[in-house]
């Protein structure tokens, strides 16, 4: 779905936000922290391009931003992460390009001078123009000013011909909170008379989204992986004794690399660990002893050969197990809190480098269908908004968007109707993260039906097990309506719906195309 497409008008119309839900408005109220982007007396915000295609590319991502850091250059937030064909010299290696918004005390010229020593301290010569490079930092933007001087050109002279840098720009808006005089002046900048939007659509947009040139890719392991070509597979493996669908079969490590080596055969993409039970009013264990059960399973399973070429997430909301968990060979934290539960959880994902699924969740596994937690105004428009404070307070601590994965949560504080609301409201709670950040509102789906007891609620089915074909049902509608991973326990019973949803998915887009 073409997001800027579907809310410019939001933008640039009458104003449609004056009809926004109560939700919304809550939402902006709570996300306060947001106007430390606003420009102040002693601070400029600006925004600056990354590129790399020499080297491990995506470290020196990591190592770029983690220098502007300690240089005094504080990021606010960041665009997706795009491998690009590379433009003018097409002899060299495929590029990684972003950008991020940032504030900053450094004059004009001191922040170029940082960013030029930034890169010779990566290994950056002055080579070929266009040519190889380990890093590439520009400055696009420096606040509303307009520059020309023999060293530097603001805004950068060739933003409007390049796809590269106009998707991680536009990236970096939202429409609900990007309204200051920093973000208009963007506009004006703009070669067309419909801002920074008009200048995308020129360029193609969306559309150029997907192809060769231009992929939105997510990394993971050692791989840049697009989740646009087909639906992931998340296969379950519950190492606990107490969970609702499958507690008990798979404590023991030959069990448990049985259960593993079927779901990859299966067509499992990754397999999703869990050491510890959050169905409601589980036993809450500690972390050691949530690492009891998990490490030796996670040690027998990175070595399977089965697993060459897939991924394991560990299921906790324990930093330290994710800590731990990562050093085991583990290559995506999944967070059923998103970080509530655990102060120290976004910190710690962010200095591990991995991907991050934050789900969201009202209170924790003990309370979360409680009364009070299973009160909205419009469910699917309310968890975006609550899910959005999460994931904004994770990408504020460390974590790119770029590594962000979202679950709204199904089963997790919801009544029935609740859950089937979110799973037909899907592109609404698009819709509504694209109003703070065009970027987080990009980031893989993922939704978690599996055998969830509203199904047995819909399908007059008690026991768990009995649950696969509705499932099934609901994994097609959350495919159908977005979805890009989809987490079950069943990969047989489920995988002929994910490659039928696809093959649909695949006409369509031609059909559109």
């Amino acid at each position: 779905m073409n997001i800027i497409k579907q809310l410019v008008p939001i933008k640039y119309g009458a104003r449609a936000a004056k009809n926004s839900c109560k939700a919304a408005s809550l939402c902006l109220s709570r996300l306060s922290h947001d106007s430390s982007v606003e420009v102040n007396s002693e601070e400029e915000e600006v925004v600056i391009a990354l590129g790399s295609n020499v080297g491990d590319r995506l470290k020196n991502f990591d190592d770029a931003l983690d220098r502007m850091k300690k240089s005094g250059i504080k990021i606010m937030r960041h665009g997706c992460l795009y491998e690009t064909e590379p433009a003018y010299v097409t002899d060299q290696p495929y590029f990684l390009n972003s950008a991020v918004r940032a504030t900053t005390k450094l004059d004009p010229h001191k922040l170029l001078g940082v960013l030029k020593e930034i890169e010779r301290d990566m290994g950056r010569t002055a080579g070929i123009r266009y040519g190889p490079r380990p890093i590439d930092l520009d400055i696009l933007f420096y606040g509303s000013q307009t520059i020309k001087t023999d060293t530097l050109v603001i805004p950068h002279e060739r933003i409007w011909e390049r796809p590269f840098v106009m998707g991680p720009l536009i990236d970096l808006l939202g429409f609900d909170t990007d309204n200051h005089s920093m973000v208009k002046s963007w506009h004006l900048f703009s070669r067309h008379s419909g801002g920074l939007f008009e200048s995308w659509e020129k360029l193609g947009g969306e559309s150029l989204i997907g192809k060769d040139g231009m992929r939105r890719v997510l990394p993971v392991a050692n791989k840049l992986w697009d989740w646009s070509k087909k639906t992931t597979i998340m296969g379950v493996l519950n190492v606990t004794p107490d969970s609702f669908s499958d507690g008990g079969k798979f404590l023991s490590v030959d069990s448990a690399v049985s259960q593993v080596r079927s779901m990859v055969k299966e067509g499992a993409d990754i397999i999703d660990v869990g050491a510890q039970s959050t169905r409601p009013m589980a036993t809450k264990l500690s972390p050691e002893q949530e690492l009891d059960r998990l490490i030796p399973i996670l040690e027998v399973i990175k070595h399977m050969p089965e697993m060459e070429g897939k991924f394991i997430s560990v299921d906790t909301f324990y930093s330290q197990v994710a800590l731990e968990a990562v050093k085991n060979g583990t290559h995506l934290v999944n967070d059923v809190s998103a970080g509530k539960l655990d102060s120290r959880m976004h910190n710690v994902v962010a200095d591990l480098k991995v991907p991050y699924v934050a789900m969201h969740m009202r209170g924790d596994p003990s309370t979360m269908q409680n009364r009070e937690n299973l009160v909205y105004d419009d469910v699917s428009k309310d968890v975006a908004c609550e899910l959005y404070t999460q994931i904004r307070g994770a990408e504020l601590s460390g974590i790119p968007a770029w590594r962000m994965i979202i679950d709204p949560g199904i089963g997790f504080s919801k009544n029935t109707v609740q859950n089937l609301d979110i799973l037909m409201g899907l592109p609404s709670i698009r819709s509504e993260i694209a109003r703070k950040s065009l970027a987080l509102s990009h980031a893989p789906l993922l939704i978690g039906p599996s055998r969830k007891r509203f199904l047995g609620d819909v399908c007059n089915l008690p026991s768990a097990d009995q649950r696969d074909a509705a499932t099934a049902a609901a994994v097609a509608a959350g495919i159908l309506g977005g979805a890009n991973v989809v987490r079950v326990h069943n990969v047989s019973a489920n995988g002929d719906a994910v490659k039928l949803c696809d093959a649909l998915l695949q006409r369509r887009r031609k059909c559109a195309g």
